[in-house]
């Protein structure tokens, strides 16, 4: 809740939070998921059991946290000129934090792909023999079925949320909520997607460097995409309540945000994970030119969104209204 004298006493725009109970019960929450995860992988009894409460737990700071953040916006009216540019710069570094975080997966996936190592021991499960990649034993997804099919979808996404935006810098509440419903939906659709995929994966998490740098990195990409579906339901749900306005829509711009850097990880991750186009040697076959050119004509048609939001004003009204 905001600090505010909104009838004197108060000579500055800066944001003075009130005593709140959340980074208390926030870390509690955290330890006890931590706590639980522990005994959970140790196969204690009351380990889920732990974890299951943890969890519980961290899903009501959130809704609580940031249930008062909406307060303080729409109500308290404290998210000032200084203080929604300080939220925005939070939010940037959390996305660059978010980048360094899927940067040390490539990292990982490179050099075990194009810097194979000779066995540590005999029985060296991580070992990779020079010149086979992925490692003999490992049949990868082909890269233009179903990995496909969800890169056109969460580039869809991305045009949908795009026009949301629009929307909302429009003053349109009903286009506002058709396009989130959309995107919502195929968030949705690519989750469902993928967990069908690892139903149907030749090889396990443990089959090597090969498997364990695949599913951590599509993993927490799909953990992301859960999450950028959440963080945009919420928005839908204000929308509706109508909390977002031509001038403030802090909330919805940080979704979109974190919503477009899921694109972009998903992209590397199907051109050189899926696809393995830093270990494809000649000329790219028929299939790699269609699934390029397919993105290609999709950035494209973004770029020209983009070109005629801005022909019609819209990064001045957004200037204009911050």
């Amino acid at each position: 809740m905001a600090h505010h004298e909104h009838h004197g006493g108060q000579t500055h725009p800066y944001h003075l939070v009130n005593p709140s109970p959340w980074p208390l019960v926030g870390s509690l929450s955290l330890m006890t998921l931590a706590i639980g995860a522990a005994l959970a992988f140790h196969k204690h009894q009351i380990g889920f059991v732990v974890l299951l409460l943890g969890f519980a737990m961290s899903l009501y700071t959130m809704y609580g946290w940031w249930r008062d953040v909406v307060k303080e916006s729409v109500v308290d009216k404290a998210h000032t000129a200084p203080v929604s540019h300080g939220l925005r710069v939070g939010m940037v570094l959390f996305i660059v934090s978010e980048l360094l975080f899927f940067a040390a997966f490539f990292w990982s996936f490179f050099n075990a792909s194009t810097l194979p190592k000779l066995p540590v021991t005999q029985d060296d499960i991580w070992a990779i023999a020079q010149g086979i990649w992925p490692p003999a034993g490992i049949v990868p997804f082909d890269p233009f079925h179903l990995p496909f099919l969800n890169t056109l979808i969460l580039l869809l996404s991305g045009t949908t949320v795009t026009w949301a935006h629009w929307c909302i810098l429009q003053n349109d509440q009903k286009g506002t909520i058709q396009a989130l419903w959309y995107t919502v939906i195929l968030g949705v659709i690519f989750t469902f997607l993928q967990a069908y995929e690892y139903s149907h994966a030749a090889f396990g998490f443990k089959d090597g460097v090969y498997a364990t740098n695949f599913y951590l990195a599509t993993g927490f990409h799909g953990f992301h995409v859960l999450v950028g579906t959440i963080f945009l339901a919420v928005c839908l749900m204000r929308s509706y309540k109508g909390h977002f306005s031509p001038q403030k829509h802090l909330g919805f711009e940080f979704a979109a945000w974190y919503w477009h850097f899921v694109d972009v990880v998903w992209l590397f991750l199907f051109i050189f994970i899926y696809i393995d186009f830093a270990n494809k040697p000649g000329v790219l076959n028929a299939a790699m030119w269609m699934a390029i050119l397919t993105m290609v004509g999709m950035l494209v048609a973004a770029v020209v969104f983009g070109m005629r939001f801005v022909k019609s004003g819209g990064f001045a009204k957004i200037a204009s209204h911050h």
